[in-house]
């Protein structure tokens, strides 16, 4: 049954990240509205459940976002705090991506101890990451090095780099950030040499659509040009009919009235990427990312994710 009274109930997974997050964006909240009630709900989604299941197998479409989604529908909470990446680009009817604040670092972290870069990592080093498209772009740079699989959340990754485990690991700069965890970065990796995920780094509030007290609300959260910039990379991954475990990468970002768009789609053994940049007037950034799309598309990238798309398709090189 839904609330009518003036508590907003946050709602928002358990793990340390996306309590941070959701405390963020409480802070920012009440710096506009100290009068406003808020509580806040945690929701067990379904990577919560089974956290040793890899994204890789299957179908991970909502993953991280299908329960609290249910729960804004039903009432139980009237907000939802999301890490953008994660948010599927069709979102239920009835809801609503209300706010888009400005966007953390977009880049990924190589995380390797006292290695400092990328280029100082022995041949043959163990490299996890649980991203296709991070696999595919390390081993575009680095064919030699060997990549497993790795699973869970930031610390119990961090943990295990520790353990000896793996000789490096790759991080969202954003996720480090948000946690303080600055001092484990080895090296933050340029967007030159890979592109981030559609929505990377940026935090989403979704909410009811009918709900008549978010409006203002979601005004003092939005930062238009993340919101534009994480528009059209949404609409980047739409045209190119991907989700969260296929190597496609994309980076939009507002330069004055200007959108520039960095597109990639690549094979997951690194061997084949079709990237592609364009730069239009903000106001057809949307646009802008489908056209983009279909360049990459009809260069090749429809084969590569053809492939990609048959049983057994997306493979890592776990060794």
């Amino acid at each position: 049954m839904r609330s009518r009274n003036r508590t907003i109930i946050i709602g928002t997974r358990g793990s340390a990240l996306a309590l941070a997050q959701t405390e963020q964006i409480r802070k920012q909240i009440l710096d506009g509205f100290p009068h406003v009630e808020i509580s806040v709900r945690i929701i067990k989604t379904s990577a919560d459940r089974n956290p040793a299941s890899s994204i890789r197998a299957g179908s991970s479409v909502g993953v991280f976002v299908k329960e609290l989604e249910q729960a804004l529908l039903s009432g139980e909470i009237d907000m939802a705090v999301h890490s953008m990446k994660d948010v599927p680009t069709k979102i239920p009817d009835g809801l609503q991506i209300a706010a888009i604040p400005e966007r953390e670092d977009v880049r990924d972290a190589l995380v390797a101890g006292s290695v400092s870069s990328l280029a100082q990592l022995p041949s043959g080093a163990l490299l996890g990451t649980g991203s296709v498209r991070r696999q595919a772009q390390i081993l575009a740079l680095r064919p030699d090095l060997r990549i497993s699989d790795i699973r869970g959340n930031i610390d119990s990754r961090l943990k295990k780099l520790q353990d000896g485990v793996y000789d490096a690991i790759i991080l969202a700069c954003a996720g480090l950030n948000r946690l303080g965890f600055q001092k484990h970065i080895s090296m933050p990796l340029a967007v030159g040499d890979m592109l981030p995920a559609p929505g990377q780094g940026a935090i989403g509030v979704e909410t009811r659509a009918d709900d008549a007290r978010i409006p203002p609300i979601a005004a003092a959260l939005n930062h238009t040009p993340t919101a534009i910039a994480v528009s059209a990379e949404r609409s980047f991954l739409q045209r190119m009919g991907g989700g969260c475990n296929i190597p496609v990468a994309v980076y939009a970002r507002l330069k004055e009235s200007i959108i520039e768009i960095d597109g990639l789609v690549a094979s997951p053994d690194g061997k084949k990427i079709i990237r592609e940049s364009i730069q239009q007037v903000a106001e057809s950034a949307d646009e802008a990312a489908v056209h983009l799309a279909d360049r990459i598309l009809l260069r090749g990238g429809r084969a590569i994710l053809s492939d990609i798309y048959q049983p057994g398709g997306i493979q890592s090189r776990d060794q």
